[in-house]
């Protein structure tokens, strides 16, 4: 019998991706997911590129009695959490309701797990707990430091959160994954990045300006204190990230300590970089400006990558290239919707 999954978030971008990377490991995916960050009709893509129908769950996690109904109900071996508020920008002017969401939700699932005996955690964390960096690449010995938003002061309180539940035994064992900048979409071009109103990340700003639906794309700042003067960040392909939730899920299943886990290339690529690798790729010309620098925008951050290719027996397999050529694939097949 396989074993029960709950996904919370699971129709958004990563949780969509880790769906299909569960399912061919052999185990059940189970959705809960409100819709404020994705759309129903991804089930229905998740179901053209699995051909399972996928069960699912129309909630809020902040909804504990409802939860506490669907945790009854699907005796679930594990639980990957990442229904949250993402938008560092958003969360500034709206500081509120990320604290009441993502530390709400997270408190719904950890008491829910232990009522019900679910022994294993995936927490979907952020590189932004590092703040700037004081050396780089970082790794996880690094000072977690003041977040510079709500958003990454959410993530840090989370992960305080589940380090004392795990110290008092309200929660059995969890793997934390500190995410560095998620990007691509699935290769088939039928699910990816779906920003509602205007995006938070960079490359779907560049896909949409492409696509003609900008009319241009600004890079924030060129006279930073890198190789050509824009920010750096670790890309990493979102079917690779996906991937290290399937490998975080077998090693809590083997009884393994719990840890937090940076999740990334290992290399830092420019603004201007991933620019240029997106035209490269797709033979496109980008009408690209550059503006002023925004305020709360870290130089420059990218991941030390080996405690986690160690702990999971994984490692990205996809470059920066193959993010820029699936981005945009993604990107056309929406264009046709």
């Amino acid at each position: 019998m396989k074993t029960k999954i709950l996904i919370t978030g699971g129709a958004g971008y990563i949780g969509s991706h880790t769906v299909i990377n569960l399912l061919k490991a052999g185990y059940e995916p189970i959705i809960v997911d409100n819709y404020c960050n994705s759309e129903e009709w991804i089930l229905d893509q998740l179901h053209t590129l699995t051909g399972e129908k996928i069960k699912n769950y129309k909630a809020d996690c902040n909804d504990i009695e409802k939860l506490d109904t669907i945790f009854k109900n699907e005796q679930f071996g594990g639980v990957i959490h990442f229904a949250a508020l993402k938008a560092v920008g958003t969360s500034v002017l709206e500081p509120l309701n990320y604290y009441k969401n993502n530390i709400g939700s997270l408190l719904s699932i950890i008491e829910l797990m232990a009522k019900h005996s679910v022994p294993n955690l995936v927490f979907s964390s952020s590189c932004t707990v590092y703040g700037e960096a004081d050396y780089l690449p970082v790794n996880e010995q690094h000072p977690i430091k003041t977040a510079e938003s709500p958003y990454g002061c959410t993530k840090q309180m989370c992960e305080q959160i589940i380090n004392d539940c795990l110290k008092s035994n309200k929660l059995n064992s969890a793997v934390t994954l500190r995410y560095f900048n998620p990007v691509g979409a699935h290769p088939s071009g039928l699910i990816g990045e779906l920003p509602l109103g205007t995006p938070n990340n960079l490359v779907p700003f560049i896909t949409q300006t492409a696509a003609g639906i900008r009319s241009e794309l600004t890079i924030f700042g060129n006279d930073y204190n890198t190789k050509d003067g824009t920010c750096v960040r670790d890309y990493i392909h979102v079917v690779d990230l996906a991937e290290a939730h399937v490998k975080a899920l077998d090693y809590l299943g083997d009884n393994k300590p719990s840890v937090s886990l940076n999740i990334g290339t290992g290399r830092g690529s420019t603004v201007l970089e991933t620019v240029k690798a997106f035209e490269n790729v797709n033979n496109l010309k980008l009408n690209y400006k550059i503006g002023a620098k925004r305020e709360g925008d870290i130089e420059q951050i990218y991941a030390e990558t080996s405690l986690s290719e160690k702990t999971l027996n994984w490692k990205t397999k996809h470059s920066l290239e193959d993010a820029m050529r699936d981005a945009w694939n993604w990107q056309k097949y929406l264009g046709t919707k």
